[in-house]
């Protein structure tokens, strides 16, 4: 059967099972991709129905709209209309329920795909119990170790420490302060008097006062 003769048949199959109104253009567009129809060949075709009978036509202004015949349908009665609408509920909820399931379903998915593999736990392990073993002969080594610092030294390291930091920034304030009285009546800047008495600071020898 060539796309002439199955356009009429194709179309009020279709009419039929949406029943709802189309124009030729809108049938044109959502068959057109599937059968290939021409939009001439639908307006002929659609138009010839409408005249056997098959379906019924209202013209709107310069438009034309197609629709099913709807004495081929049955009646529906208010009982079944309601038994419907009830069915209908039912399959709205299943549906809430199972987008629902799926929305955790690929969640857990996500998390699954973001874990490790069962090679690479065992992998890691291994590598963990590797390293524990090396912390582990480490921590030996320091308990048997005879040199260790009692808290008492210790404590005597840090002020003696703070003896000596306190008395280098005494020195570097009395230094500064000598210089700054010589640079008044200097010539030249502080960088030169520097070099021709041939003192080194602290910067020169990239070093800083360690805080107290």
């Amino acid at each position: 059967m060539s796309k002439k003769d199955a356009g009429p048949t194709v179309i009020l199959a279709y009419l039929n099972e949406k029943n709802r109104p189309y124009s030729a253009q809108d049938v044109f567009s959502n068959l057109q991709k599937q059968h290939g129809f021409g939009k001439t060949a639908v307006v002929k075709a659609m138009e010839q129905l409408a005249l056997e009978g098959k379906i019924r036509e209202k013209t709107y202004g310069k438009q034309k709209i197609y629709f099913a015949d709807q004495a081929q349908f049955k009646e529906v009665k208010d009982e079944d209309l309601k038994a419907m609408d009830g069915q209908i509920s039912k399959l709205c909820a299943e549906v809430q329920s199972i987008t629902q399931s799926c929305k955790q379903l690929d969640s857990e998915l996500k998390d699954l795909s973001s874990s490790l593999t069962t090679e690479e736990m065992t992998s890691e392990i291994s590598e963990l119990k590797t390293e524990r073993c090396g912390y582990r002969e480490r921590l030996e080594r320091i308990k048997a170790a005879s040199n260790h610092v009692t808290p008492e030294e210790k404590e005597k390291v840090y002020k003696e420490k703070n003896v000596y930091v306190k008395e280098w920034k005494k020195r570097k304030r009395l230094a500064s302060d000598m210089m700054n009285a010589i640079l008044e009546g200097y010539p030249k800047s502080k960088r030169e008097f520097l070099d021709e008495v041939g003192v080194e600071t602290d910067e020169d020898c990239k070093v800083a006062v360690p805080s107290t």
